[in-house]
């Protein structure tokens, strides 16, 4: 059997499920304040029912998304990018908010190095000015350091040469290098792997909570945690990458409706207590976003799900007919009407309307029918026009809806006839993160000379799969599930951008 739990704004959800991925038992706890309170309850909670032993326990969190967008408990972190003589007009945190900037320190250094498009080198590692940088990063008393260089992804040789020479230099740095965190896109890839190094600290610490959790209740189980592409890394590969569990929690809800719903092609709506998120699945798996995403104010282009988020949920306040977006969040049980509270949120509505038996009704019953009905259908009309922004055709489109607060959706959507909410539909992120499985990416720049596609394709395929092993799948379980291929026709040589992504079950001791 294997614990699934995704932490939520206001709820945090577990479920426990069999071998044959079959839901044996669930529960949803409220989100403590310091968050790992609550996961442990949860655990608790549905390991209580387990008839046999936990083979694992996999977590969604919003732990470190949170550390960005508070600007709290970041590492001091210090930028070093490998490309002069070129790239010295944008230097590192460009165009970062003041205030994440100052909570990492915004200290940075310029190196020679770097790589053309094609891997050769835009110019040579220099050792002695890297030993100089080591020595000025020692001296400011830096413990994590970001390295980033031109086109890293295509050729990862410099990075991993200057993360050597950092390291013997200053022994104990850590260091992020960017070409195993973004894509193609030195300032944005950058910024990714700034985030990354200045949240090591923090992974150090949520990892070693959430396993005394685990132990706490007596399970002697592997932890894993959700990444944002669907799939899952184990505690050692966390620790270093904490930044890939960016918005893995509406990821684990469209992969959990894509298995309750069946459908491996359609749109979910998943609800919770602060805010509704839209995406599409094609093949089971999220939609990724093609754009740079946005996080805390900073630009990123490592992978992220195409998620569309709007400021509605079950906790969200009612002032008119206006709902949200801000939210009652885990206080929902203290606060709303129903509940004794002095707050109108959208759940009352729910609650007075008939659609859901939570709390007390009669603290509901003086709302006016001719008011819920309007808020409500308000409602329904901003989900179905954001369901529409995500469709890239006019074909028609099954909806799944999910999420604990899916009480606020009707039966159905304007322009949305075929609307499904499947069993256990509440939990349905919990569950996405109890059957997902492990991963592998290749995603850079090819060389393919006429007559050479096929092998250069196969060559990016068998690296995916080889990553995905490497990463914790079961050797024979791996399979490609997207390949895609963009010529740059502006270079020379049939450069060609190509990203591939391979899945396998989760190997087990």
């Amino acid at each position: 059997m294997r614990i699934g739990i995704d932490v939520g704004g206001t709820n945090t959800d577990a479920v426990l499920v069999s071998d044959v991925d079959t839901v044996l038992a669930s529960v949803k706890t409220p989100t403590t304040a310091d968050v790992t309170t609550g996961v442990a309850a949860a655990i608790a909670a549905v390991a209580g029912q387990a008839r046999g032993g936990i083979s694992a326990v996999m977590i969604g969190t919003t732990h470190f998304t949170n550390a960005v967008v508070e600007a709290r408990r970041l590492t001091p972190t210090a930028a070093v990018r490998l490309g002069l003589p070129a790239t010295a007009a944008l230097p590192p945190f460009t165009d970062w908010p003041d205030r994440l900037r100052e909570a990492v320190g915004g200290r940075w250094y310029l190196a020679h190095g770097g790589n053309e498009y094609d891997g050769t080198e835009l110019s040579a590692l220099r050792p002695e000015e890297l030993k100089r940088i080591a020595a000025e990063i020692a001296a400011a008393g830096i413990t994590s350091v970001a390295l980033s260089s031109v086109f890293s992804p295509v050729t990862a040789e410099q990075e991993l040469q200057a993360a050597r020479i950092l390291t013997e230099e200053v022994p104990g740095l850590r260091v992020s290098c960017s070409h195993s965190i973004g894509r193609i896109g030195l300032l944005e890839r950058e910024n990714a792997t700034i985030l990354n190094a200045a949240l090591v600290d923090l992974a150090e610490h949520i990892v070693t909570a959430f396993g005394a959790a685990i132990a706490g209740c007596g399970i002697q189980a592997p932890l894993l945690l959700s990444q944002n592409d669907g799939t899952l890394m184990d505690v050692s590969h966390a620790r270093s990458f904490p930044v890939l569990t960016f918005a893995s929690g509406p990821t684990n809800s469209m992969r959990g409706a894509a298995y309750l719903s069946g459908l491996a092609d359609c749109a979910v709506i998943d609800v919770g207590g602060t805010t509704a998120d839209i995406g599409v699945l094609a093949a089971g798996f999220p939609r990724e976003a093609s754009t740079a995403a946005d996080i805390g104010g900073v630009r990123t282009n490592f992978r992220m799900p195409d998620v569309l988020p709007i400021g509605i949920g079950g906790g969200s306040l009612v002032r008119g007919t206006e709902v949200g977006p801000d939210s009652v969040g885990y206080q929902l049980t203290e606060r709303a009407l129903v509940f004794g509270g002095d707050t109108l949120t959208a759940t009352d509505l729910a609650v007075a309307a008939g659609r859901a038996d939570i709390g007390d009704r009669s603290l509901v019953a003086h709302l006016e029918q001719s008011f819920v009905d309007a808020t409500l259908e308000r409602i329904s009309l901003r989900l179905a026009e954001s369901v529409d922004r995500m469709r890239i055709s006019a074909d028609p489109l099954p909806v799944v809806v999910v999420g604990g607060g899916s009480v606020l959706v009707p039966d159905a959507l304007p322009g949305l006839p075929d609307l499904r909410r499947p069993a256990h539909h509440a939990v349905a992120n919990a569950l996405g993160a109890a059957i997902a499985e492990v991963g592998g990416e290749v995603d850079r720049v090819f060389q393919v000379p006429d007559g050479r596609r096929t092998a250069v394709l196969d060559e990016a395929r068998s690296e995916a799969v080889a990553r995905a092993e490497a990463a914790g799948a079961k050797p024979g379980t791996v399979r490609v599930v997207e390949v895609e291929e963009v010529p740059l026709a502006y270079l020379p040589g049939g450069a060609t951008r190509i990203k591939v992504k391979a899945v396998g079950e989760l190997r087990r001791a």
